[in-house]
């Protein structure tokens, strides 16, 4: 499904924690990639990157890519730097949904109060050279996840996640279904509720303790 715009604001409806509950096989991308932007919330389509020490290939997809896209470079995850301030500018002038770097970023003194989304592993003054041509729109890895090109990379102040384009919207869906369960959760705590009134904490334990299958649920009053 392509992403749009009621897609996106139904993700800025729940958050990355939502959409973990709803699939707990959802491709997390290792907290050592962190938001060296103001901006952490990305939405958009993987134009991926592979390249070693070498940022030719970064720039070539910051001119290719379509806007909306969001650029995600397997860089390794080596300590050189693989863009700076001028590809934010670029891909922000470009109307890009972000640069994720698995290898290093720099020009902080911009990108950190710039409205692209930039996500890297590493922050490093030192910039990889420009002669290599590198692969555009591959499969990659980055932070330890598969990234396909079209994947939609989504992320905010918890984390960036990778999900199936094609599983989007029903994984939107059980997300928002679980935002609205929590939100009965902490009405309930805020009055004076406790978490067992919100949980069958009592039920499993019992089932544990006595070595039966069991999970950790919601009241059914909530549902």
């Amino acid at each position: 499904m392509p992403v749009n715009d009621e897609l996106l604001e139904r993700f800025r409806a729940v958050d990355t924690t939502a959409i973990c509950d709803a699939d707990r096989t959802t491709r997390v991308v290792h907290s050592a990639i962190r938001a060296r932007s103001a901006t952490t919330q990305v939405f958009g389509p993987a134009f991926t990157v592979r390249c070693r020490e070498d940022f030719l290939a970064v720039l070539r997809a910051v001119e290719a890519a379509e806007p909306g896209d969001v650029i995600v470079v397997d860089g390794g995850a080596r300590e050189t730097a693989l863009g700076g301030e001028m590809f934010a500018r670029a891909a922000s002038a470009r109307s890009l949904g972000g640069i994720v770097v698995d290898g290093g970023y720099r020009d902080m003194s911009y990108v950190a109060t710039c409205a692209l989304p930039v996500y890297s592993r590493f922050v490093t003054p030192r910039a990889g050279t420009a002669s290599q041509l590198g692969e555009l729109q591959v499969p990659v890895t980055c932070g330890g996840v598969t990234v396909n090109p079209g994947d939609v990379v989504l992320a905010d102040d918890e984390g960036l996640v990778v999900v199936d384009p094609q599983r989007l919207e029903s994984l939107l869906d059980a997300a928002l279904a679980i935002k609205n369960t929590e939100s009965h959760v902490i009405e309930l705590l805020d009055g004076g509720g406790s978490l067992s009134d919100a949980f069958n904490v009592a039920e499993h334990v019992d089932a544990l303790g006595r070595g039966e299958p069991s999970n950790l649920g919601f009241s059914s009053f909530h549902g």
